[in-house]
């Protein structure tokens, strides 16, 4: 009993003794542990370490510190930091050389790379734990295994200094089975959020370490691009850009081999927008989606279910001097060229993205493609030229592309093409083409319904010569085999009018009346086929048709000139009475119109139940932009002559008037009083020099103006009563001038219903009849 007793006394005292040193161990080991880490940091790792405190069990292997900080080589920034580091060492298995953490976790780690040209803050790392000697591979190898590594609400940051760049990713969580000796493999799960922005990214997959072989499956919900507006600084002299990603992608490659990848699944980039600045965008779209069957070029299949674009917007501008697009880029895309030459130097993230898209689409063509349907819809595609002496702007709205079915092993591929033209116009373009060889296609397009006056800006600079009235059509058909060209093209103008010349200092004074008296013909149209034939490359023009015509048109128009002229005086009785154009800044009335004005008094004193309601169409775009011109050269004008405001004269509002837009000494002078690089047009420098304000009170005085002048004509009794104005209306006109539309109540002249008796037997002859429908059709009198 007494023994009994004594063994447990003793094996009592021996169980506290070793509890007692274990205890005194792992009270001892951690604080040493911590000093030693912190003693010897920098001669080990070459840079400073923190910690709270550390916790050390040698007896079981776990290892925890608390408030961990890696320090920047030599500098008091925070290199790498976590809440809490977890490890777990297996003891045991280090007798059979085998070194293995069970488990390693970092709770809210936040780490930070940071890049200049090809230095990273963590190159001192990597050089300090190279290998200076190959590893003797005839000894036994250790074993590491390195297992169930996991991070919790995670934060990294990337910064490019040179850009530069500062991008994060938070609440980073990452899982992975680790890495076995004996094993090439890792899987991993992993999920984060965009950090300046919104958006979420998760997914999974496997990389062998041993060949760079991954399998990756990625979902990504709108997740926020900003990151490349960044990049964007490399490559531009300004610019906006955003936009965000939703994606569902399976995919299976190699890294160092970029074209081995396959992969299937959705791509959506939506809400895309990129510009001069935030609400000014060159290039947008609400929607790309690619819904990928299989891409693989490799093996050359791409095979998609559908390829859709909805609602894409680009915007293009000339300016005096280069474009929006050479301006934002630089001449001939310069700064492109310049970030390209110093991608080994220095990483541009567009560029790389570039550069794989090119990658991936090179054997596109050279694949058994199939494509189930490929559409745009409802494009909006602008075209602004502020390089002449007044703005054109035209733009195809809604742009939509429909094919179904683009497959290479189909006989044909059949796109069809539909947009309206605006302000006026639209275009139909159907093509049939060989996917198996893009030089065999057939070709039809028609163009219809463009109004004359939308060329003025181009026919005034090089002609002096507006269009009042016209329209513009244009089609043809194609017919390429082995890329010769088979086609007929066919140019219709009907009923082209030019009105009186203005007369600038900027516009060349081509003698547009007499060109078109030789080649309009007797319908007054100008009608032409145009041939055109040869090799795709090489397309040729047989000119000798259109000589032929103009040689005919010679001998014929003596013959067919009293007949012109008879149609001319028609048609310009019916347009005078049922609108008065209105020139740019103009508010009286030529002697024309003042005789077209007496005919509407005698008109409402004949008949004294008779009114006339006018609406006044405008133009309101082109007017204000024409008295923008003319006050800010008269401001001009004023500021370096010795004339002054109230010594200003007719003669010299003459002066102002014909003075150009673009004369070197007054946009020289704008130039100095705006002081702002980033206007490019004669418009944007003028407003800057002259008040809003100021062009919106002088469009309402010669509103206004224009308003007394006719009812002046007509203050006689009862006559001015029967005169009402309705609402303005602003809109762009078909004749491109502002104008006055005049609508009859009663009986209306004879000289009109005349005139209106004549049109309709002229329609029905053989010059005119083959054009009614046509005329019937487009904008303004038939």
């Amino acid at each position: 009993m007494f023994k009994t007793g004594k063994l447990k006394k003793i094996l009592l005292i021996i169980v506290i003794t070793l509890v007692a040193f274990v205890a005194v161990v792992i009270i001892f080991i951690s604080p040493i542990a911590k000093y030693a880490v912190e003693k010897y940091d920098v001669k080990l790792l070459g840079r400073e370490i923190e910690m709270n405190w550390v916790y050390v069990n040698p007896f079981t292997g776990y290892v925890h510190i608390k408030n961990l900080k890696i320090y920047e080589n030599k500098s008091d920034s925070v290199f790498f930091s976590s809440e809490g580091v977890s490890a777990n060492f297996e003891m045991m298995k280090m007798l059979n050389k085998t070194y293995e953490f069970s488990n390693i976790s970092l709770n809210k780690p936040v780490g930070r790379i940071i890049q200049n040209k090809k230095h990273l803050n963590f190159s001192d790392l990597i050089e300090k734990f190279t290998p200076k000697t190959k590893r003797d591979t005839t000894k036994e190898s250790l074993h590491f295994n390195i297992l169930n590594i996991e991070i919790t609400d995670g934060e990294f940051h990337y910064v490019e200094q040179t850009i530069p760049v500062n991008y994060f990713i938070k609440e980073v969580n990452i899982e992975s089975t680790g890495k076995r000796w004996d094993v090439d493999s890792i899987g991993f799960n992993f999920s984060f959020l965009s950090g300046p922005a919104t958006g979420a990214i998760k997914g999974n997959g496997a990389i062998n370490l041993s060949n760079l072989d991954y399998r990756m499956a990625v979902v990504a919900n709108k997740f926020d691009l900003g990151i490349v507006q960044q990049y964007l600084k490399d490559l531009s002299n300004y610019g906006h850009f955003s936009a965000n990603i939703d994606m569902d992608i399976k995919a299976t490659g190699n890294i160092k081999d970029q074209e081995n990848i396959s992969a299937s699944g959705l791509v959506a980039v939506n809400d895309f927008h990129f510009g001069e600045a935030e609400g000014d965008d060159f290039a947008s779209f609400n929607k790309l989606v690619l819904d990928i069957k299989k891409l693989d070029p490799k093996e050359f299949e791409y095979i998609f279910d559908s390829v859709t674009l909805s609602k894409p917007f680009f915007k293009y501008e000339r300016y005096d001097y280069l474009d929006n697009l050479s301006r934002m880029f630089g001449k001939k895309g310069a700064n492109i060229k310049t970030a390209v030459a110093e991608r080994d130097t220095k990483f541009n993230l567009i560029i790389e993205i570039a550069d794989y898209v090119k990658v991936l689409a090179k054997n596109f063509f050279r694949s058994n493609y199939q494509i189930g349907k490929v559409a745009i819809y409802n494009g909006d595609f602008h075209f602004r030229d502020f390089s002449l002496n007044e703005k054109f702007a035209v733009a195809v709205y809604p742009f939509n592309i429909h094919a179904d079915s683009v497959n290479k092993k189909n006989e044909r591929v059949e796109v069809f093409l539909e947009t309206g033209i605006r302000p006026y116009g639209s275009l139909k373009v159907s093509l049939s083409i060989n996917p198996k060889d893009t030089a065999e296609f057939d070709l039809n397009y028609h163009l219809k319904k463009v109004s004359l006056a939308m060329l003025n800006p181009y026919v005034i600079t090089f002609t002096s010569y507006p269009f009042d009235r016209g329209t513009l059509e244009f089609n043809g058909n194609w017919k390429v085999r082995n890329g010769q060209i088979e086609s007929s093209n066919h140019l219709l103008l009907i009923d082209p009018h030019l009105t009186k010349r203005l007369k600038k200092k900027d516009a060349m004074a081509l003698p547009l009346p007499l060109i078109l008296a030789f080649i309009r013909e007797n319908g007054n149209v100008i009608d032409y086929q145009i041939p055109i034939k040869g090799d795709l490359k090489n397309p040729k023009f047989n000119v000798w048709d259109a000589v032929f015509d103009l040689i005919g048109n010679i001998f014929i128009k003596p013959v067919s000139l009293p007949y012109m002229a008879h149609v001319d005086q028609v048609e310009n009785e019916l347009e005078k009475s049922q609108k008065l154009n209105w020139a740019t800044h103009q508010s009286s009335f030529s002697p024309a119109q003042e005789k077209f004005l007496e005919k509407m008094k005698t008109f409402l004193k004949k008949d004294l139940t008779a009114s006339i309601s006018v609406t006044p169409v405008q133009f309101l775009e082109k007017e204000k932009e024409y008295i923008l011109f003319y006050e800010a050269k008269k401001k001009y004008y004023l500021s370096t002559t010795i004339v002054n405001a109230q010594s200003f004269t007719e003669d010299d509002s003459i002066k102002v008037e014909k003075m150009s837009v673009k004369d070197s000494l007054f946009v020289q002078y704008l130039e100095n009083h705006a002081n702002d690089s980033m206007l490019f047009t004669i418009q944007e420098k003028c407003m800057a020099y002259i008040d809003s304000a100021v062009v919106f009170n002088k469009f309402k005085s010669l509103s206004k103006a224009r308003e007394l002048s006719f009812r002046s004509y007509f203050k006689e009794n009862e006559i001015e009563s029967r005169i009402k104005f309705l609402k303005a209306e602003n809109t762009v006109p078909y004749n491109g001038f502002s104008f006055y539309k005049i609508d009859y109540k009663g009986d209306i002249s004879e000289s009109l219903i005349k005139a209106y008796s004549d049109i309709n037997e002229l329609n029905q002859q053989p010059p005119r009849e083959k054009y009614k429908e046509k005329r019937r059709a487009k904008k303004g009198l038939n």
